[in-house]
């Protein structure tokens, strides 16, 4: 595995440049930092508890509530410097840093130089004004979008809460109570309750600890879980360590907990810790996802594109009229024409109001750019409960060995769901249920907790430790009550209690009761063992090595009925272009009962055993045909995720344990839920509401839409921009004067742009949301080769009207030429948006949306009225005839004909549209 360590000495430089006088200092700032955080934290580590305690004004009963509110105070929230969106300023300037803009402005600017050389003999150039607002539109309305976006998505992600468990007291009297509250307010001289699935919330010096692993890669690299130890297993005068991280005494922030629980006590919060001492190294730009990469492909294919083809438009200009410095201002008012400057803005307002779409289905978006991974995504893999299940664990059966009902097995599960202090599962609660609260008095009374060994998911049990209140002196014992994954616990049993006797598990036996596990495997029940041993009182601490000479009691047989709307909901699902797998821990007999009764065709079931026998190259092709995973641990997890990815597919993890973080970071879309445990929100990119495949669908139609209409405007606007050029350079060869003034192409393509806003609002054809979609920069290209020039088929043909029909064949004349010509070029290229929007027949088969429908019809009405309003003259246009009109509906119709026959031919020919 790659080392990912974040140790200042392994940290490099962004983009490998070489480091200036600033950043050095910075980096020698941080590194000394860091250094004096990790000093502190090895002093702590060396210190008695009692001695930490008490340096932090605390005690092992926790803060009063007082008290933390006044250190909440005095050290702020527990918050690490993070990406967060900069001040308004800083953002509105950032608006104009696109490359789009950047060509804009540097268009301007020749543009403005050129008029100050003939400032005393010309008046000021209007287009020098059009340019500039352009400029000053497409980064004002993307400044304003990004803000919203970011206000909303803070919004968004304040709906998914981190919290934690503290003690804290509310007087000087009173004892502590375990309460949860958000991380953020967590602060020094806490006590915090640490289990399975947490996310440790600060730095903390261990107090208690059982059994805890904790896993450290995001500081120290290693890709496996480290062991924790309390005061009472640490050794002061022979293990020392200077290096924070090593200390088996500490927690620190950005590690999460695996297995086990454990007590600490805060000794830093926030920027203090040893985390946020390496803060500003971590906070900088992400790196670029798929969205990301598309986007930037597209850009710099239009500039490309840009640069060929407005030399060539200078050349012919040039030679061809012989004025070179008109020639060049029409050149520049080209590249401004093939310009989509407001793609920032519309892509901006894509994700944003994808992002506002999505809540409003019960889908919270953590990053913008996941919207696209999610439309992209063509396999799902999911666990089975909740998802394909209600989630609503009924303890249907308690059997003995023989399979026969018996309240004893009630009793003992009772007692270790009862007693354990750590992940507590739908099991567990479900057993609790089942007893009366009368029967647990009764119970509770006669034991008293004395230890316990906490599950983890390489033992997929947990065990108890009571002991007895009613024996005293030599009779009084332990008794060791384990349950857990009935394969795991029966290899550990020796014994079983048969008609109230211990007898011993002989081979005949032990295949007698796996046949009573599996027959109710088979009817869909989740079945754990029970089982338990004895040992003489007298010590306090027992450990794993501990569960071993088992006696068996018997089984315990979970229901957990099936969705009634799974079946449909996968079946949504398949008709969408997504093909669902189900990796599951759960046994292979009940993932194959329950995906069968939710309409998967199962096939054959593959293991997590299975898997560890297969390279990776054997897993790809298993995964290819597998449906149903079972079994499975984390690392198998996330190698099947790894797996379909090195097969070309995007691949969504829809999980909320533990046991789902690897697979949830390695997925193209990590998916949780807010009832998910800390570690698997943190790593996902999307959050559900509520855990439903029928929500998750309506997600990724919404992420369909999202990147559909950005691809829309791409398709659209390069084309259309293509098209005038195409257009620009046949009437710069045979024209004797310009075509069209810069400042009409300048105003032309201003209004455009303007039409395209209403973009983001528009609906996509249903027939384009069933398939998953990606990035396709060649698409791209060939779709402006083909469409751009069937536009200029009917410029030509205006060309050909105004010279011969209406004599707008001189010099004199070309303001009547041009303004034919703009108007024809404005609504072609406005009606484009809706030829082009859809593979279907426009306002016929597909319609676009009011606001589409209102910004186009508007700025048709706009282009047509200018050449009659006070502003013509300024614009060197002139009053067209009233017969130039028929003529121009028919161009117009039958623009709208051969765009919509080469579209069929295109969609023929290779098979997409956009």
């Amino acid at each position: 595995m790659t080392d990912t360590t974040l140790t200042p000495q392994k940290l490099a430089p962004p983009g490998g440049r070489t480091p200036g006088p600033r950043r050095e200092r910075k980096a020698a700032e941080l590194e000394a930092r860091t250094r004096a955080v990790a000093a502190r934290l090895a002093a702590i580590s060396a210190q008695p508890a009692a001695q930490v305690l008490q340096n932090q004004r605390s005690t092992a009963r926790g803060l009063r509530q007082d008290e933390a509110a006044e250190r909440l105070e005095q050290h702020g929230p527990n918050a690490v410097e993070q990406e967060r969106a900069p001040r308004w300023f800083v953002q509105f300037a950032k608006a104009f840093w696109n490359p789009f803009i950047l060509v804009l402005v540097a268009l301007d600017a020749v543009m403005l130089w050129q008029w100050l050389q003939v400032a005393d003999e010309e008046p000021f150039d209007p287009g020098i004004a059009i340019l500039a607002t352009m400029v000053l539109v497409s980064g004002v309305l993307r400044f304003w979008q990004e803000y919203r976006s970011g206000r909303s998505a803070a919004a968004l992600r304040a709906l998914v809460t981190t919290t934690t468990a503290v003690e804290r007291r509310a007087g000087r009297g009173d004892g502590p109570a375990t309460v949860e509250i958000p991380m953020e307010q967590v602060v020094p001289g806490d006590v915090v309750r640490l289990a399975a699935g947490d996310l440790v919330p600060a730095d903390l010096r261990l107090l208690t600890a059982k059994d805890l692993m904790v896993g450290q890669a995001a500081l120290s690299g290693e890709s496996l879980p480290v062991a924790k130890a309390d005061t009472r297993t640490h050794d002061y005068g022979q293990r020392t360590t200077t290096d924070p991280v090593e200390a088996d005494n500490l927690c620190l922030m950005g590690t999460s907990v695996t297995s086990g629980t454990a007590t600490g006590v805060v000794v830093a919060t926030g920027a203090d810790t040893y985390f946020g001492s390496m803060a500003g190294s971590l906070v900088g730009e992400r790196p670029r996802t798929s969205f990301d990469t598309g986007v930037r492909k597209v850009s710099f294919l239009l500039i490309r594109f840009m640069l060929v083809m407005v030399p060539v438009v200078l050349a012919i200009n040039g030679f061809t009229k012989g004025d070179w410095a008109e020639a060049f201002t029409f050149a520049l008012a080209v590249a401004v024409g093939l310009t989509p400057e407001m793609l920032p803005m519309v892509v901006t307002t894509n994700l944003a109001r994808g992002a506002v779409a999505m809540s409003k289905r019960k889908v919270v978006v953590k990053r913008l750019n996941a919207i696209q991974n999610l439309g992209a995504m063509d396999v799902l893999c999911t666990d089975k409960t909740g998802t394909l299940t209600e989630d609503r664990i009924v303890l249907d059966r308690y059997l003995d060995v023989h399979g026969r009902e018996d309240g004893e097995v009630l009793e003992y599960a009772y007692l270790n769901s009862h007693f354990q202090t750590g992940l507590r599962n739908l099991m567990d609660q479900a057993v609790i249920d089942r007893v009366t609260e009368a029967e647990e008095v009764v119970v509770d009374a006669r034991f008293t907790m004395i230890d316990e060994i906490p599950f983890d998911f390489a033992r997929r049990r947990m065990s108890v430790v009571l002991g007895r209140n009613d024996a005293t002196g030599p009779a009084a014992e332990h008794v060791l009550i384990t349950k857990g994954a009935v394969e795991e616990v029966l290899a550990l049993c020796t014994h079983l209690t048969e008609n109230g006797e211990r007898a011993e598990l002989t081979d005949a036996l032990r295949r007698r009761v796996t046949r009573t596990a599996e027959d109710n495997n088979r009817q869909g029940l989740r079945v754990l063992a029970v089982a338990t041993r004895t040992f003489p009182a007298g010590r306090d601490t027992y450990t794993v090595a501990d569960e071993d000479g088992l006696t068996l009691i018997g089984f315990l047989a979970f229901l957990d009925p099936p969705k009634r709307d799974a079946a449909e909901a996968l079946r949504a699902l398949a008709d969408n272009g997504i093909a669902v797998k189900v990796v599951t821990g759960d046994n292979e007999l009940v993932a194959a009962r329950v995906c069968a009764d939710v309409g998967i065709d199962v096939g054959e079931v593959v293991t997590g055993a299975v898997i560890d026998t297969l390279d990776d190259a054997a897993l790809r092709e298993r995964v290819r045909t597998t449906t149903v995973f079972a079994k499975a641990n984390p690392v198998q997890k996330a190698r099947i995720v790894r797996a379909l990815q090195a097969e070309g597919h995007t691949v969504g993890f829809l999980g909320d344990g533990i046991n789902d973080a690897a697979a949830l970071r390695d997925a193209d879309v990590g998916i949780s839920v807010d009832t998910a445990v800390d570690i698997a929100k943190e790593s996902a990119d999307i959050i559900l509401l509520e855990k439903d495949l029928t929500v998750l669908e309506r997600g990724v139609l919404q992420g369909r839409l999202t990147f559909g209409n950005t691809i829309k405007y791409i398709k659209m606007t390069a084309s259309s921009n293509f098209g005038n050029v195409f257009s620009v350079l046949v009437a710069s060869a045979f024209i004797p004067f310009q075509p069209m003034l810069a400042m009409q192409l300048l105003v032309q393509n201003l209004a455009y742009d303007i039409s395209q806003l209403a973009t983001p609002w528009d609906r996509m054809d249903k027939e384009y949301l069933r398939r998953p979609r990606t990035w396709d920069a060649r698409g791209i290209g060939r779709f402006m080769l083909v469409m751009g020039p069937t536009s200029s088929v009917f410029d030509i043909t205006t060309f050909l009207l105004m010279w011969h029909v209406f004599g707008a064949n001189s010099e004199d004349h070309q303001a009547l030429f041009q303004s034919g010509w703009f108007v024809e070029g404005l609504l072609t290229q406005t009606l484009v948006v809706h030829m082009l929007r859809t593979r279907k027949i426009p306002f016929v088969q597909s319609r676009a949306t009011a606001p589409v429908l209102l910004m186009t019809a508007l700025v048709m009405a706009v282009g047509i009225a200018l050449p009659f309003s006070p502003l013509a003259p300024a614009l060197g246009m002139q009053a067209l005839p009233m017969s130039y009109f028929p003529w121009l509906a028919g161009t117009l119709l039958a623009y709208c004909l051969l765009t919509q026959v080469v579209k069929t031919w295109y969609i023929r020919r290779f098979n997409s549209w956009l």
